[in-house]
């Protein structure tokens, strides 16, 4: 799974800290999602798609190797 959340977050001027704090994680958690260590809820990938305001295939997205 890839996913825009580093950019997302940084075109919006927001640190790891404060996006952490509107999806109710830590952000040691955001650290290892922008950096693909760590594959989210469908709860917690809702939330990060309702605060950036976009469609949630614009936070996230599979790779042909999700599908093996």
């Amino acid at each position: 799974m890839i996913n825009n959340i580093r950019t997302m977050r940084e075109e919006r001027g927001w640190t790891q800290e404060h996006l952490a704090s509107l999806v109710q994680v830590s952000r040691q958690t955001i650290n290892s999602l922008e950096v693909g260590r760590y594959k989210p809820s469908i709860m917690l990938a809702l939330k990060l798609a309702h605060v950036f305001k976009v469609p949630l295939e614009d936070v996230f997205r599979l790779e042909s190797t999700d599908w093996e």
